[in-house]
């Protein structure tokens, strides 16, 4: 493909992904310092949950991270495998700052699991 249309395909990609987050109310249901309901070790550090009326592989709705940044946009997505659970998934990250994709790639990347961080 030449770099032109690729360009106008990643730039739809973002778009078609605002759209979603625009048109979904977010639900925190694993706010910030709360554990993992099956790994208690697990602490979440940045506010957890989903898009509302939206639906993954898994059945739920699609991951969201919500940081602390005012503006609650799109800034980056994480990208997971897990070994453990044999699947790969998407994670939205709005409002987040450097510190906390650190802290949310440092979250993911255990014995089991890996994530990449895709900015924008």
């Amino acid at each position: 493909m030449e770099a032109a249309v690729l360009t106008t395909l990643e730039s739809e990609f973002w778009d078609y992904l605002d759209r979603l987050v625009a048109a979904s109310r977010v639900v925190i249901d694993r706010p910030k310092g709360s554990r993992h309901p099956r790994y208690p070790d697990f602490i979440y550090p940045v506010d957890y949950g989903y898009l509302e009326g939206t639906k993954t592989i898994d059945g739920g709705g699609l991951d969201v991270w919500v940081g602390t940044r005012h503006e609650k946009s799109l800034s980056a997505l994480v990208l997971t495998v897990d070994l453990f659970k044999r699947d790969a998934e998407i994670k939205l990250l709005l409002g987040c700052t450097e510190d906390e994709q650190a802290q949310i790639l440092n979250f993911l990347n255990g014995d089991h699991m890996r994530a990449a961080l895709i900015m924008r």
